[in-house]
């Protein structure tokens, strides 16, 4: 590897460092002589709403870091029902299963604007072949899938439709430093609870009504936290 190469992308790891993301980027951990190890670019790049990062069945040989924005992770199964199985967030891993050679699981499709790092599977297998520092930063994603996909099945998919909702938007909210929280569609919303659109329009209808979330745009809310979180209680 030249060397410009080498200190292009350790100025971008410098870049990382100082970012507002600092501690949720995968490369955080990663020293100098750690890019030095890296034979092929890492490359960022931005997806407008509606774009297609990835579709399921597609040939895997990259994973992605989320930098900022969201993305839906959708699952189309046999009888032609569509679920949303998972929200990608700012500083998320989507594409994992690349690093087990398997096709992609899901459709990953952009929400809000999304900026991603493109970070191929062949620099993974070299840095996890050569340097410690990568280990920690890859069990933290897998348990945070683990986790999400924990946290779909318990409070996301049983309960009344209000109190799904709730744990939904509340969902959104963790580690958003933002007061406005991302309002996802009522398709969307009964493809990710499994709700019918018309159940997540009533819910959406009667929080607005009640004062537990003010609309600022169409898909941009401002949520009362303590009066979901006492719903979610109840």
């Amino acid at each position: 590897m030249e060397q410009h190469q080498i200190n292009k992308a350790w100025n971008s790891g410098v870049k990382c460092e100082q970012c507002a993301i600092r501690d949720l980027v995968l490369f955080a951990d990663l020293t100098k002589d750690d890019f030095e190890l890296i034979h092929r670019p890492i490359n960022d790049f931005t997806l407008k709403v509606g774009a297609t990062l990835y579709s399921q069945g597609d040939p895997s040989d990259a994973i992605f870091t989320l930098r900022y924005g969201l993305v839906k992770l959708v699952s189309y199964l046999a009888d032609g029902t569509v679920r949303i199985v998972r929200i990608i967030k700012k500083g998320d891993v989507v594409g994992l299963e690349a690093l087990d050679n398997k096709n992609y699981f899901h459709h990953a499709i952009v929400l809000e604007e999304a900026s991603f790092c493109r970070i191929p599977v062949s620099q993974i297998e070299t840095l996890n072949e050569h340097s410690p520092h990568l280990a920690k930063q890859l069990t933290t994603r897998w348990q945070r899938v683990i986790y999400d996909a924990d946290f779909w099945l318990s409070q996301l998919s049983s309960g009344f439709a209000k109190q799904r909702v709730a744990y939904l938007l509340l969902y959104l909210l963790e580690g958003n430093e933002e007061q406005e929280v991302y309002l996802p569609s009522r398709e969307d919303m009964g493809a990710m609870l499994a709700i019918t659109t018309e159940t997540a329009s009533r819910v959406v209808a009667s929080f607005k009504r009640e004062g537990v979330i003010n609309l600022v745009s169409t898909h941009k809310v401002v949520l009362d936290k303590k009066r979901l979180t006492e719903l979610c209680e109840n």
